[in-house]
């Protein structure tokens, strides 16, 4: 497990530092030569929000591709999907960076030909350790990166002010009793992470990830804790609707949220913030992979490329306050997403960023079943 650890960072210098995992050969167009403004479909599987109409129709003005656009909430959504249809169906799946060794592992992707994905648009990178090496396996890439965003502080700034430096413990003050929400198996991490700054755990909360016998005694610490200040959980969430909800009607007023539902709720002109937390924000990394039984793979590379576009990787990232990893993107930002990015990332907020570690199959069974203990408790 690896944080982002550099000096002096700011977001040009953060972008142009940019994205990951070792060295790549600068090859092919923003658009794959076999597709060029051609016709065809791709089947996308994608996080439920991140493809409008207005996008979706941009994408086929620019390549003469339709895409079919499939909607899921969350990472094992997607993951038990193309286990159950055996990685056929769809030309295009959109996990996190952390969860591809799992797709690997089951077949369920090919490895991306480097002579057709547009990598040499893609930032060279600042991810070190287990989250730059995620999209690689057996010697290949199965993953093109397109965004990065955080899990971190959301709050109503009248009801909850925060300011930089607060902890991920904030959350379980008194004072919010009943008026929290987090999602269950990332709040329990949250947990996890505030108890091991302050040298509660019987491990160092990273050696979890690779050892299950220290991830049970790691997180049977963490749930109790958890279960004890359950009662300052007003709702829970799993998906983006959710957690948007939790602030709009059932009247929570901090929680460790994603980036989007912040952006979401400044928009609908609600007094909110979003700040990275003492230990360091969650960092998520997200790209496009193939599954191994696509019917239509020069569409789906056209579909990748035509992300790192520097103006359609900005578009993109902008309207769910995420980050583009295309290079010159950031020369293409909206102000709002400037200053949003700012008020996040105060300080040397972007030094603590806490990128999450490879998350292999017995590792993700075992915290789910530590989920369901937290949500039935």
């Amino acid at each position: 497990m690896q944080q982002l650890r550099r000096s002096g960072i700011d977001r040009r210098t953060f972008l142009k530092a940019g994205l990951a995992a070792g060295a790549v050969a600068a090859l092919g167009p923003w658009v794959v030569r076999e597709a060029h403004a051609s016709s065809g479909e791709v089947r996308v599987f994608g996080w439920a929000g991140y493809f409008t109409d207005e996008l979706l129709a941009k994408f086929r003005q620019d390549t003469g591709i339709t895409a079919r656009y499939t909607p899921y909430g969350t990472n094992d959504e997607l993951l038990n999907q193309l286990k159950a249809v055996q990685g056929e169906g769809f030309d295009v799946i959109m996990p996190t960076l952390d969860r591809v060794p799992n797709y690997v592992e089951l077949d369920l992707v090919r490895p991306i030909d480097e002579r057709e994905a547009a990598l040499d648009k893609v930032l060279a990178g600042p991810l070190a350790g287990s989250a730059g090496k995620a999209g690689v396996g057996s010697g290949a890439r199965y993953l093109v990166p397109v965004h990065w965003g955080t899990e971190a502080l959301l709050f109503d700034r009248k009801a909850a002010p925060l300011s930089y430096g607060a902890s991920l413990g904030e959350l379980w003050k008194p004072e919010y009793r009943g008026r929290v929400t987090v999602r269950g198996h990332s709040g329990l991490a949250g947990i996890g992470r505030w108890l091991d700054a302050q040298g509660r755990l019987p491990h160092p909360f990273s050696d979890g990830f690779r050892d299950p016998v220290r991830m049970k005694a790691i997180w049977d610490a963490i749930l109790k804790v958890a279960i004890a200040n359950k009662p300052s959980v007003g709702q829970f969430w799993s998906n983006g609707n959710e957690a948007t909800a939790a602030f709009v009607t059932n009247g929570c007023v901090i929680g460790q949220n994603w980036d989007e539902t912040a952006a979401a709720l400044i928009a609908d002109g609600r007094d909110i913030g979003y700040l990275a937390p003492a230990e360091g924000a969650f960092a998520w990394m997200e790209g496009f992979c193939i599954p191994k039984k696509a019917k239509n793979v020069a569409q789906a590379y056209a579909w990748i490329n035509w992300f790192l576009d520097p103006a359609n990787g900005a578009a993109f990232a902008a309207a769910r306050a995420s980050n583009s990893v295309a290079r010159g993107a950031d020369a293409h930002l909206p102000e709002a997403a400037r200053r949003f990015f700012a008020a996040a990332y105060p300080g040397d907020a972007l030094d603590r960023l806490w990128w999450w570690p490879v998350q292999e199959a017995w590792y993700v069974k075992l915290r789910n079943e530590y989920q369901d203990r937290y949500l039935a408790a």
